[in-house]
């Protein structure tokens, strides 16, 4: 239970920055924080003590290639922006990185049943 309490508290922590940042003459540096690998340390720990050394590379590789839709979400964003308002420009993009997101799950599935 404390180990859950600590997640949200990290959780909570970079939503916090996110803010705070935002409003911030550096607002920018917002855009940052969500790559700050709270999650990804949460998850590579757990994978890293419940798993081998060798699901944790592979995670770590998918983890790599996982930011193909994230770069697709940025320039969605960046494109749709000039045309459409933030919630149509936002809602066109997190649908760029669910396709695309959908697209790496079904390759990467593929991969790993050949491998």
């Amino acid at each position: 239970m404390l180990a859950l309490f600590g997640k949200c508290l990290l959780g909570s922590a970079a939503v916090l920055m996110i803010a705070l940042l935002s409003k911030s003459k550096s607002f920018y540096i917002a855009g940052l924080v969500p790559l700050f690998p709270t999650f990804a340390l949460i998850a590579h720990y757990v994978v890293g003590t419940e798993r081998s050394m060798e699901a944790l590379r592979e995670t770590a590789l998918f983890g790599l290639y996982s930011l193909l839709p994230y770069a697709g979400y940025l320039l969605a964003v960046y494109y749709f922006s000039y045309r459409f308002s933030l919630v149509n420009t936002l809602s066109m993009a997190t649908a760029v990185w669910l396709s695309s997101a959908m697209i790496l799950l079904l390759v990467w599935t593929r991969m790993m049943q050949t491998v």
